[in-house]
C-alpha cells in the first residue's frame, strides 16, 4: 500500500511541477502567472524544474508522511521522482548516426607552397 502512496506523489509532484513551469495551462493561466513572477526570485523559481519540485514536494510529503524523518525522505524522494519522470518526458532525439559535411575530402589538410605551384624538390640532379 506504500508504494501505491509513493507512485501517487512522484506523478502528482511531477504533473504539478511541469505545469507551472512548462506549460501553457489552462486558459494560458500558468503563463500568466509565470509572467507576473517576473524574474526575480519567483520567477527563476519558476523556471528551474528541479528547484521547483523541491517546493511543490513539499506538501505531498507533508500530507503522506507520518513522521517527520519519512515526511523529510519522502520531500526528497517526491522531488527525485519528479525529475527523473521529466528526464525521461523530455529525452531528445538520438544523435544523428553520421553527418555529411561539405567541401573537398581531401587527404593531406594543406599542401606546401612548393607542390602547389609545381616546383619538385625531391628530386636529385
Amino acid at each position: 500500500m506504500r508504494f501505491y502512496w509513493l507512485t501517487l506523489g512522484i506523478l502528482g509532484v511531477w504533473r504539478i511541477t511541469h505545469l507551472l513551469s512548462a506549460e501553457d495551462g489552462p486558459w494560458n493561466m500558468t503563463v500568466a502567472i509565470r509572467r507576473k513572477a517576473g524574474s526575480g526570485f519567483w520567477g527563476s523559481l519558476l523556471d528551474c524544474f528541479y528547484c521547483l519540485s523541491l517546493w511543490v514536494a513539499f506538501p505531498f510529503a507533508y500530507l503522506l508522511g507520518e513522521a517527520l524523518k519519512e515526511r523529510f525522505l519522502l520531500w526528497l524522494a517526491f522531488s527525485a521522482g519528479a525529475i527523473l519522470l521529466d528526464k525521461l518526458d523530455s529525452k531528445g532525439p538520438d544523435p544523428p548516426i553520421y553527418f555529411e559535411h561539405g567541401g573537398d575530402d581531401h587527404v593531406m589538410l594543406r599542401k606546401d607552397e612548393s607542390s602547389a605551384s609545381g616546383i619538385n624538390l625531391n628530386t636529385k640532379t
